[in-house]
């Protein structure tokens, strides 16, 4: 069952996928209704998955589930992952691939391979201060509060 995402507590689990580009316009109503489709069928085990998703900078998809009601499954995130998939099948986007890193660029937003990311640190081209996004924040909270952080203050902080 599909709910606002901002309705999410703090507590329920969160699932980011950044796309390698920006959506188009019809790309992201699309992939919206597509989404609210695909999480009002969601379930594990019989029970319905209280879900909601958001699509932060038309670049990312992020998926919450308020595991109060019920949690994910094996076979239920399985089916989460093949959804993802067949989005970056119909919309030839990369979204499952962790090893690049989207951060901003004054008012813009960058997308870099890993290796590209380490190299432009090294160079300076970016600081310890760039904002970068988190995506291996677990919850919704941690992902209104520590998603979009210097940085310093992520997982890329072992870079500068």
């Amino acid at each position: 069952m599909q709910v606002p995402f901002e309705n999410l507590p703090d507590d329920a689990r969160v699932w980011i996928y950044q796309s390698n580009r920006p959506f188009t316009a019809t790309e992201l109503e699309e992939i919206s209704l597509l989404t609210a489709s695909f999480l009002e069928k969601w379930t594990a085990h019989g029970s319905d998955l209280h879900a909601g998703v958001t699509f932060p900078y038309n670049r990312f998809v992020v998926i919450g589930l308020d595991q109060g009601i019920a949690s994910a499954t094996g076979c239920s995130i399985d089916s989460s992952v093949r959804f993802i998939q067949s989005l970056e099948s119909a919309y030839n986007v990369d979204l499952l691939d962790k090893m690049n890193v989207t951060y901003k660029n004054g008012e813009y937003l960058a997308h870099k391979e890993l290796n590209d990311f380490k190299k432009m640190a090294k160079d300076k081209s970016v600081t310890a201060k760039t904002i970068v996004f988190n995506n291996l924040v677990a919850t919704v909270g941690e992902f209104r509060e520590f998603w979009e952080v210097p940085a310093s203050e992520s997982w890329h902080a072992r870079f500068f």
